[in-house]
């Protein structure tokens, strides 16, 4: 029986690689941290099997790196996520994300008579549940859970 082809894709020398990001929301990842308006070398793969995922995304960012609260932002849609920061490609740190206890200005509120919903004003949240993510807005005091969660 022929062994199968490994494609691997390339290491970076500097930078940071996010594994564990489920499938599906690898684009709210990539929106929620601004990758979309920056010009370091992005390389990323989807659906890839994932053991504890079933199918999961990684990301590799060339020559940046994070502070917790920018990358905790996507705890809300990547609770798994993992983070290895790479320095002359070997991994120097690893990273969990943790779901930070406020939210601002990364998800809608779900109650459509929200001022933030009519008016340019910023979502604040205060998380309510870490586990099965459930954000209360700072404005009205709805709870918006998991399956209602929007990204804006």
């Amino acid at each position: 029986m022929k062994e199968p082809k490994q494609m691997s894709v390339s290491a970076i020398q500097n930078g940071t690689v996010i594994d564990h990001v489920p499938a599906n929301n690898l684009f709210k990842v990539i929106q929620i941290l601004g990758l979309d308006r920056i010009e370091n070398q992005i390389t990323f793969g989807t659906n890839l099997e994932s053991k504890k995922l079933g199918r999961k995304a990684i990301i590799k960012i060339s020559g940046l790196f994070f502070e917790d609260e920018d990358i905790n932002r996507i705890a809300l849609v990547a609770p798994d996520a993992k983070l290895n920061i790479i320095k002359d490609y070997e991994v120097v740190e690893k990273k969990v994300v943790e779901v930070p206890d406020n939210i601002i200005g990364i998800a809608k509120c779900m109650n459509p008579k929200c001022i933030t919903n009519f008016e340019s004003v910023t979502t604040r949240f205060r998380v309510v549940s870490k586990k099965n993510v459930a954000l209360k807005c700072h404005y009205c005091e709805k709870i918006t859970n998991q399956e209602n969660l929007h990204i804006i």
